[in-house]
């Protein structure tokens, strides 16, 4: 759906993006991820046409972002932009139908779509009334007409509360599963993580590493974290039989127990602490996070 191919922008002196290449498959839940300044907003507007490359090609569903042909491709497209400005003396209901017209969409859709985003019962209120996550959601809705089949969101969930956010991603589940292809950034590493099928992670407008959560995982050898609760307050004979095996420094507390296991020392964990089965009464095997992942990735490259 999306190629890059040694993609370069710069604005002055600042390379905002710096040689990239990458390919986004149809159907795909893609995210950026990086610092403020990594480049991922200026690769979503590289990506619209918005801005046009310095170097290299920038094609969308199968045509190059600066041909003729791609305007028709751009207004069958959806897109959210990180700080959504709205008319504020329009109501959410006539500012969908503004958006429906230069779409060039039935204003037919405006009315379900408020209640997909539930704005349904804010839909005769003016935009400077609502709050800034009632602005997101009346963001999201105007991406969302003429059921886009590529959608760009760039940090979608900004003000929604927890219950918003996962309604977010279910209405963003639903249409990847209609076949819609969708573009994602976010800061909150902790919401996507098990939300995208693949990630890019960005740092000083490179891609320092392309793939699934689990493949980075893999591919950089982060440690496990093993945390057990001793049956009693004696945790003696846990710590003797674990600093026996090839785990990293043990950190007590009370009854709990915790280590660093090689990723190839799994199994020897688990062997390790199916001996010690009736002294212990609880435990965790917890993967390193996202942000962990990312940090390994892009520490020292900012």
């Amino acid at each position: 759906m999306i190629e890059l191919a040694g993609v370069a922008k710069s604005f002055g002196s600042l390379r905002a993006v710096d040689g990239i290449d990458l390919r986004i498959r149809r159907g795909e839940l893609f995210g950026f991820i990086g610092r403020n300044g990594a480049g991922k907003s200026t690769l979503f507007k590289l990506m619209l046409g918005l801005v046009t490359a310095d170097a290299g090609q920038v094609r969308v569903g199968g045509e190059t972002v600066d041909s003729p042909k791609f305007r028709a491709i751009r207004r069958t497209l959806g897109y959210l932009p990180e700080n959504v400005v709205l008319y504020d003396n329009l109501t959410g209901l006539e500012t969908l139908h503004f958006f429906a017209r230069l779409k060039g969409v039935d204003v037919g859709e405006c009315v379900p779509l408020l209640e997909q985003v539930g704005l349904s019962d804010a839909a005769a209120r003016k935009v400077r009334e609502y709050s800034k996550g009632m602005k997101q959601r009346l963001g999201f809705a105007q991406a969302l007409l003429g059921n886009p089949q590529l959608l760009f969101l760039d940090e979608p969930t900004n003000g929604l509360d927890p219950d918003g956010i996962r309604e977010f991603y279910r209405m963003l589940k639903a249409r990847q599963l209609a076949g819609a292809t969708i573009v994602i950034t976010s800061h909150i590493l902790a919401e996507i993580q098990q939300r995208v099928d693949r990630l890019a992670i960005l740092s000083a407008g490179r891609i320092r590493a392309v793939g699934s959560v689990q493949s980075l995982r893999a591919d950089i050898n982060l440690p496990l974290f093993i945390e057990i609760v001793s049956h009693t307050d004696d945790t003696r004979p846990l710590e003797a039989a674990l600093r026996r095996a090839p785990f990293g420094k043990l950190t007590i507390d009370g009854r709990r127990v915790a280590f660093a296991c090689p990723r190839d020392a799994k199994m020897t964990a688990i062997a390790a602490l199916s001996a010690l089965s009736t002294r212990i009464a609880d435990l965790q095997i917890l993967e390193p996070s996202l942000e962990d992942v990312f940090l390994s990735y892009t520490e020292g490259s900012a």
